[in-house]
This record gives structure tokens, sequence and C-alpha cells, in this order.
């Protein structure tokens, strides 16, 4: 779904043709923090995913749970296995409240709960998976964009890597005694994002340009990604790169809009809209 300025919402469902465009001399403008508007309405680089300022980027990190300004935050938190494809699992917290919510929002191919408790014991195990197990705490977009091209065909092999992983991390010492560990219950998201169901992606669109386009019918979407059926096969639009454009109906006249294969590579880029 997508929340538009004013609170209208657009219901996203497969199948149904996704089309705008952006006017002729539009700039891409910082969206704020913190539900409060840019003051300097400052210009941001259309490549920008977060939208924001220097100034606004930095107050709003410095009221999330990441940047560890939330010590006293009471909440209960969960520690989670996250898999995106081969190769590249990530451990991570999220709020009890908030569900499977996160895992959503970051793509998760396959996920596992491995305990819960107050956030700092939450952070500590976080902290000690990754110095123990090699494990990081976030993985590039680009990286997961590529992976999805290449998943394993059942839900049994896409949850043997984080299988692995709570198996070693549950044998771990220095678990702090306030989380309490969860047992092995994978969660498999393929079917949830379409990801089964279509072509897999064979590019990403890199930004949005003034006096370009964006047109393809829905596929699948994963996190921010929405995959979108082409004249030039499917192709992945990050919907925070619509943020701080205005937005208009497509028309059809519109150019074409800078897109890239799936992995980052010093070659030229084409147009496929």
């Amino acid at each position: 779904m997508l929340i538009w300025d004013g609170g209208r919402r657009s219901v996203l469902t497969r199948g149904r043709r996704v089309a705008f465009g952006v006017a002729e001399g539009d700039v891409r403008t910082c969206v704020g923090a913190r539900g409060h508007a840019c003051p300097l309405g400052a210009a941001v680089p259309g490549r920008s995913t977060g939208a924001r300022c220097e100034e606004c980027a930095r107050l709003d990190r410095a009221h999330s749970v990441a940047a560890d300004t939330l010590a006293d935050d009471p909440r209960p938190y969960r520690v989670y296995l996250a898999w995106f494809g081969p190769g590249m699992a990530k451990a991570g917290i999220t709020a009890v409240q908030r569900g499977r919510a996160r895992l959503l929002e970051q793509g998760a191919v396959c996920f596992t709960w491995l305990g819960s408790g107050p956030l700092m014991a939450a952070r500590r195990t976080e902290e000690l998976l990754r110095s123990a197990l090699g494990v990081p705490d976030r993985i590039p977009y680009a990286a997961k964009r590529a992976a999805r091209a290449v998943l394993p065909a059942t839900a049994g092999e896409r949850a043997e890597e984080i299988a692995g992983l709570h198996e070693r991390a549950r044998a771990l010492s220095g678990w702090p005694e306030s989380l309490t560990p969860a047992p092995f219950e994978p969660v498999d998201h393929v079917g949830v994002f379409g990801l089964t169901e279509g072509p897999a992606a064979v590019g990403e669109v890199r930004e949005l340009v003034a006096g370009g386009a964006v047109s393809g019918e829905l596929v699948a979407a994963a996190g921010p990604d929405l995959h979108l059926l082409t004249g030039g096969g499917v192709v992945v639009l990050d919907t925070r790169l619509l943020t701080g454009w205005d937005l208009l109906p497509a028309t059809g006249r519109e150019g074409a809009v800078p897109v890239g294969p799936l992995k980052e590579k010093p070659a030229a880029q084409d147009g496929l809209f």
C-alpha cells in the first residue's frame, strides 16, 4: 500500500498497473523528520532512499532504536535471524508488539525468532551474534534484490541457513539471563511477496528524474520493492525513491528513468520505461 500526502491510500495488488510520472522541471525535496517539514525545503539527490537532507536525517536517526538512544524503552523486544538469499543472513531486533512487520518491511525471505526480553538484553544478544557468528545487522538492498532471482525452490531449503545459525546461536555462552530463548520456527515469505508467481527481475530503477515516468504491471512486492513487468522484463522499483517528488498520472509522453542491472556495475545505464 502507498500512502500519499494528505492520507490518501493506494492499495497495490498483484496484476494491477502501476504508472506515474514526474513533471518537467520538478525538484526532489527533503521530506523532513519526525513528522515535521524540512525548515529549509532542501533539495535531495534522486538516488537517496531516505529523501532527507543531512540535518533532517540526523534528527530522524537520533530518535531511533538503531541509534541506541532509547535505552529506557520499557517495551519487550525480540531478537531474530532473517535470511534474504544464499549467504545473506542477518541478526536484528524488533518490538514484540510489531509482530513480523519489521521482517516484511525489510523483505526477509524467511526468518525465525531467537529470543525475547528487555531492549538492552536484546541489543546485547544481537551484538553477541554479530561478533561470535559473523552475521551482520544490515544487508544492502541491492544484494537482496539480486538474491531474489536465484532463491532455492522449497521453503525447507530456504530455511537451512538460519536453522544452522539458530543452533549455533543457542550454543553460545554469554546470553543475557533476561532474554527468553525461542525455538526454531521458520516463517517463509516467498508466497506473501509473490516471488513464485512471475519471472525473476532483470533490473532496478536507479532514480526518478524530472520529466520521466514509470509504468508496469505489479507481479511481486518485497519490503519497499515493487517488481514491475515492463516491455523490457521485470524491473524493481524501490518505493523509497518516490518520496520528495510531486508525482502525476503518467500520460505516455514522458521520458525514461535510469534503470540498471540488479547488481551495481560501472556499465552505462539504459532506460526501460
